[in-house]
């Protein structure tokens, strides 16, 4: 792999919109031979997502309708952390709000960036077990199925294409690595 010491340079940035969720900025750097461009960025805070097991070997995802790609979607279950929360922390209580699970242990898998092209989104994933079933605490507007998949089908979905959402496959496909070298 070729070492790269490139980096762009910041010369402006001007932020065109500030809003519940993102903002965006046009950044204008500099180029190598004082060339310039705009990056048109997105800034977003941290976002978790976690791969809940059952003792059966089920994940539990969640379908929803998203509306950039107007579809339905099999999903893990995610959300944003919180000002000043731990991202474990705000792992489990995405779990609880969406799914209505509690979980007894979890643990940190790794973490991703959704789309750096563009975004500074940075998301952490967690497994969770020890699964307790509750009530879901979801906020207004949310509307959302749980689902309880067998965890290879969870991975034939993948194959199929049936969940495509980034931080859902990365998290399956690395808990699935991360079983078969730790039991």
């Amino acid at each position: 792999m070729a070492n790269s010491n490139y980096v762009e340079r910041t010369m402006k940035s001007t932020k065109i919109f500030d809003g519940k969720v993102l903002q965006l900025r046009v950044d204008t750097v500099e180029m190598e031979g004082q060339k310039y461009t705009k990056r048109e960025i997105v800034e977003r805070q941290p976002a978790v997502g976690i791969i809940a097991i059952t003792e059966d070997d089920e994940i539990i995802l969640i379908k929803q309708y998203r509306k950039a790609i107007d579809k339905e979607i099999y999903e893990i279950p995610a959300g944003m952390v919180d000002f000043g929360e731990e991202p474990q922390k705000a792992a489990l209580r995405e779990l609880k709000e969406e799914t209505g699970y509690d979980a007894e242990k979890s643990e940190y898998l790794l973490e991703t960036y959704s789309s750096p092209g563009f975004t500074n989104e940075k998301l952490f994933i967690f497994y969770a077990g020890g699964l307790t079933e509750g009530d879901q605490d979801l906020d207004e507007f949310e509307h959302l199925s749980v689902e309880k998949v067998k965890f290879e089908e969870a991975l034939k979905l993948i194959s199929f294409g049936e969940i495509t959402d980034s931080k859902s496959v990365a998290g399956i496909l690395f808990y699935n690595n991360f079983r078969r070298k730790n039991g």
